[in-house]
């Protein structure tokens, strides 16, 4: 993805939702996995909260992964929950990449989606508001 993430034309999640039993699932699938019926793209929210993560200490196979040109660093990945039912793992860009200290599940986040696996930050107070 190129541009801030922060910006509101950020890409937003697609995924897909039943037109039979209106589950809706990341990412998008044709089919319904709870009844088989046909599903819709759907654009999902883009806030929602931290609902568990863990910490990549080492680096991930290759491919998919590739290593920036500084070497690996520990990053955090985390499920973020939105408001349509769906879970989403996505990389946590937070501040304090040292320790993780300000992790917090519960926490509210912002997603967006990119090369690969999508990326949530916490939500700025400004975000909340709107």
């Amino acid at each position: 993805m190129t541009g801030d993430p922060r910006s509101p034309a950020a890409a937003r999640l697609q995924g897909s939702r039943c037109s039979g039993c209106s589950v809706t699932v990341y990412p998008a699938d044709e089919a319904c996995p709870r009844c088989g019926g046909p599903a819709a793209p759907a654009s999902l929210s883009a806030a929602g909260t931290l609902w568990t993560w863990t910490v990549q200490r080492y680096a991930p196979k290759s491919p998919p992964y590739r290593a920036p040109s500084g070497g690996f660093v520990p990053f955090a990945l985390g499920y973020v929950e939105l408001p349509e039912g769906v879970r989403v793992a996505a990389v946590l860009d937070v501040d304090d990449t040292d320790d993780f200290a300000g992790i917090r599940i519960g926490m509210p986040l912002t997603v967006t989606a990119g090369d690969g696996v999508p990326r949530a930050r916490p939500t700025t107070h400004h975000e909340e508001g709107s």
